[in-house]
């Protein structure tokens, strides 16, 4: 039989990696700066099967608007580059090499706008997933036997205000991305 305890808990790990993967896709949204964290997500075809970008080649970026991949193998280059150019994030590489550099260009305002727009759809998702663990845990209080009404109500107070903690973080993180981006 589960406790009261092991619902709190895994309620709180179900909520906090909401907030971790919220976290994630936040960033891979390009804001102004470069910064490495933006081909996270970015998957090459390498030797038979698809692998993240940062397994095939050493990303860095050196300046403000620009990130630089220097890819392992000689024979992923262009790999690589298709992989950029085809991830959605309307960067085009140019290859030295087995050194690529890709230059940020500047984000105009309506692009600024859709970029805020997706950072709020995720945001919400990461919200609604914050949500899910809090109703799905909820429900399992509930249906336990043997177990006062005083500390099920308890238990239901904590999980509330676990969801509160855990949207509320995701909102500092909304805040702070949006302002990145629409920093110019």
């Amino acid at each position: 039989m589960t406790t009261i305890a092991e619902h709190l808990a895994r309620a709180k790990d179900g909520m906090q990696k909401s907030v971790e993967n919220t976290r994630r896709e936040f960033s891979g949204i390009r804001s102004g700066k470069a910064t490495t964290s933006l081909l996270d997500l970015v998957k090459v075809d390498a030797y038979g099967s698809t692998v993240p970008l940062n397994q095939v080649g050493l990303v860095a970026a050196p300046e403000a608007r620009l990130l630089t991949v220097q890819v392992y193998d000689q024979s992923l280059v262009t790999a690589v580059e298709k992989a950029i150019m085809s991830s959605g994030l309307g960067l085009n590489p140019s290859t030295a090499g087995n050194l690529l550099r890709i230059p940020l260009p500047p984000l105009t305002e309506e692009r600024r706008k859709d970029l805020v727009r997706l950072l709020h759809k995720i945001a919400e998702e990461g919200r609604v997933g914050v949500r899910h663990h809090r109703t799905e845990n909820l429900s399992r209080i509930r249906k336990l036997e043997k177990v006062p009404e005083d500390d099920k109500t308890r238990a239901e107070k904590e999980i509330q205000k676990l969801t509160d903690d855990h949207i509320h973080q995701i909102e500092e993180l909304v805040a702070a991305k949006e302002a990145e981006i629409l920093e110019v």
